[in-house]
């Protein structure tokens, strides 16, 4: 059988097939740490369960409108002007099964083949994949570590062409954890705005911040430039609700309503248990976000002390998201018995091999130099983990 051409552009996701193999061995008595998957370790807040109960005992379990219920769209409506004094109808506001599914949608409505879209590097791994899938060139925008991944006016300018129809801006970063500021937001609005194209927000990791760095949106910055911005976020990983599948979309009305007829031909609406429960989530307050983030701070400060501490490893503190991403240029080329570790994937499978710690490498990231560990894990895991670590590289030879 011959496959469409689109089906060779992608693989699989690599942090969830990671995650995968870690959950086997371990399921094969293998005392694996994973520090690859991307949620938090944190369960579900009991006012979410107990507002998907209610929905099942009250037989709230057949289809929706498929853009998503009327509350749970008003309750994204009201979120986003009340936490970024962003104004939309509902009729602008599109929920999906999870953020991806999300940016699938809007990259399906929005490529044709040969668009490009400016994707800044490190990314995360699906933005890509899905420009590919949608017969579009992702263009990389490098950053570099040493500037705290910033945007550099002149180089985003440089990449501007015809063909360019969008960029995506992902603050907090997966994997870095960089945010952006006030100055760097207004860069790319400005050149989104003299260049006509639309900006991509992903802020997904938004409540996950540290050091007293505040989210904003850049669709706030002016109405020209919301009038250009679909914002991109959910509730998996604010509210630990990774696997109940909420995501939503907000921006211009064309935009939505095209994204949302191509997803009432594909999956149609969200689970509409999910959908009751992300609306108790989005009224329930900031205290179960505050205590969680409160933590992840403690196990962040752990994670990248130890690491920086590693020879040939230095590690930047992360301001956001719950991922360190080490640089381990001062690893490459090391030795493990007669096999030298020349990548960031080699190093991985011997610290998966040798250490029973699950890592994702950079290259899926757009990284030849680094890898990245989750710490929505428990400091006990975290302190074990990075023993085991610290002892599998001193173990190497050059």
């Amino acid at each position: 059988m011959k496959l469409a051409a689109r089906a060779a552009r992608v693989v699989p996701s690599p942090t969830l097939a990671i995650t995968a193999l870690a959950k086997s061995m371990a399921a094969q008595g293998v005392d694996v740490i994973d520090f690859a998957s991307g949620e938090p370790d944190f369960d579900t807040p009991q006012p979410v369960k107990e507002a998907a109960q209610a929905a099942i005992d009250a037989g709230f379990t057949k289809y929706t409108p498929s853009s998503g219920i009327d509350d749970l769209r008003g309750a994204i409506v009201d979120k986003l002007r009340a936490e970024q004094g962003l104004s939309y109808e509902r009729t602008q506001v599109l929920v999906s099964c999870g953020a991806k599914h999300s940016l699938y949608n809007l990259f399906e409505a929005l490529i044709e083949a040969g668009d490009e879209v400016i994707i800044p590097t490190p990314f995360w791994v699906s933005y890509q994949d899905q420009v590919l899938l949608n017969d579009g060139t992702p263009v990389w925008l490098k950053t570099r570590e040493e500037d705290g991944y910033a945007i550099d006016r002149q180089q985003l300018e440089t990449l501007v062409t015809p063909r360019t129809k969008a960029i995506v801006v992902n603050t907090p970063c997966n994997p870095t954890g960089a945010t952006y500021d006030r100055r760097t937001l207004d860069v790319i609005a400005e050149v989104a705005c003299r260049h006509d194209l639309l900006i991509i927000s992903d802020e997904i990791y938004e409540k996950i911040i540290y050091d007293g760095v505040r989210h904003l949106s850049i669709a706030s910055l002016s109405p020209e430039v919301a009038a250009r911005t679909v914002v991109i976020n959910g509730v998996s990983k604010s509210f630990a609700m990774t696997g109940w599948r909420i995501g939503y979309a907000a921006g211009p009305k064309d935009l939505l309503t095209a994204m949302a007829n191509i997803q009432s031909q594909s999956t149609s609406n969200p689970c509409s248990i999910s959908q009751k429960a992300a609306v108790a989530a989005l009224k329930m307050g900031v205290r179960f976000v505050t205590e969680m983030v409160t933590e992840f701070e403690r196990r962040r400060r752990v994670m990248v002390e130890r690491l920086n501490k590693m020879p040939g490893v230095h590690c930047r503190m992360p301001t956001g998201a719950f991922y360190a991403f080490p640089n381990l240029a001062g690893v490459l080329g090391a030795r493990a018995d007669d096999t030298a570790l020349r990548t960031p994937s080699e190093v991985a499978q011997y610290l998966l091999k040798t250490a029973q710690i699950a890592v994702v490498p950079g290259e899926p990231f757009g990284s030849q130099d680094h890898i990245r560990l989750s710490y929505a894990t428990g400091l006990d895991a975290i302190t074990r983990g990075m023993d085991r670590m610290e002892t599998a590289l001193r173990n190497l030879s050059r």
